[in-house]
């Protein structure tokens, strides 16, 4: 095998890669691993288990098939770990990403999410859902599998902050039926506003009558007034005449002084 073969081999192992190898040396340092690589597996004995090892030998011995994990390659070795690697390394952790996790703690502010990283994430109440809620034991228990965005991490305090919520489809919104109340509101006054055109109208019309009406009848009187005038003559007239019969007839009835 040549020795670019070997190392497009080896540079196939990205970190956190799970091996099963044997055991087939321990030193001080550590133990030698066959995991069928041209190069050697070595785990530092601080790579062994999360306590403290004093032997590699209190742990492993040889010819025992082990579970590792790559840490690193390099040139001359693949550095490995029997210790369990998290899912997501601090430097790994950032806003927006989606997680999966388990729900190992529930509190009365929020559920504690399990995805991999050295501490579980908060996902506080709020966050749970976008409906509302009092307790968190509304929507999820301890054991379920849940999705969560990752909203905030403080790596100096180790804190990570998660939302449910944020992967749930927005509620509808009220305002477009706040829209249809005005409208309907609006076209209710419509026919309002109509009609108090209409009315005015109206008055517009009974106004401009009762003006006509005035002028007629102003009219009618002055007629009624012309035609009283020319029947007075009229009567005057006749009286007058009637009045100089009357004397004529008399002076010939009276007798005379001769």
């Amino acid at each position: 095998m040549t020795e670019a073969t070997v190392s497009a081999q080896v540079s196939a192992l990205e970190p956190k890669t799970k091996l099963s190898g044997k055991v087939v040396k321990t030193t001080l340092a550590g133990v030698l691993v066959d995991i069928g690589q041209d190069l050697p597996g070595v785990i530092h004995i601080s790579q062994l288990q999360n306590d403290q090892v004093n032997k590699p030998e209190d742990v492993v011995q040889v010819g025992q098939t082990v579970e590792v994990w790559v840490r690193r390659v390099k040139k001359d070795r693949i550095e490995l770990t029997m210790i369990e690697p998290l899912g997501m390394e601090w430097n790994e952790i950032k806003p927006e990403t989606v997680v999966k996790g388990k729900v190992v703690r529930l509190e009365s502010y929020g559920a504690f999410v399990d995805f991999g990283a050295e501490r579980p994430g908060l996902v506080h109440v709020s966050e749970i859902s976008r409906g509302y809620i009092k307790n968190p034991g509304e929507v999820v228990k301890e054991g379920d599998e849940v999705e969560a965005v990752i909203l905030d991490v403080n790596r100096r305090k180790k804190q990570i902050r998660l939302s449910m919520k944020a992967l749930e489809p927005e509620l509808e919104e009220v305002k477009p039926a706040k829209k249809e109340a005005r409208k309907e509101r609006s076209s209710k006054k419509k026919p309002k506003s109509e009609a108090l055109e209409a009315q005015a109208q109206e008055e517009a019309k009974e106004a401009e009558m009762t003006a006509m009406q005035i002028a007629w009848q102003e009219a009618l009187d002055r007629a009624n007034e012309r035609g009283k005038g020319q029947k007075s003559k009229r009567v005057k007239a006749g009286s007058d005449e009637q009045e100089d019969i009357l004397n004529r007839t008399l002076e010939k009835r009276l007798p005379t002084g001769s």
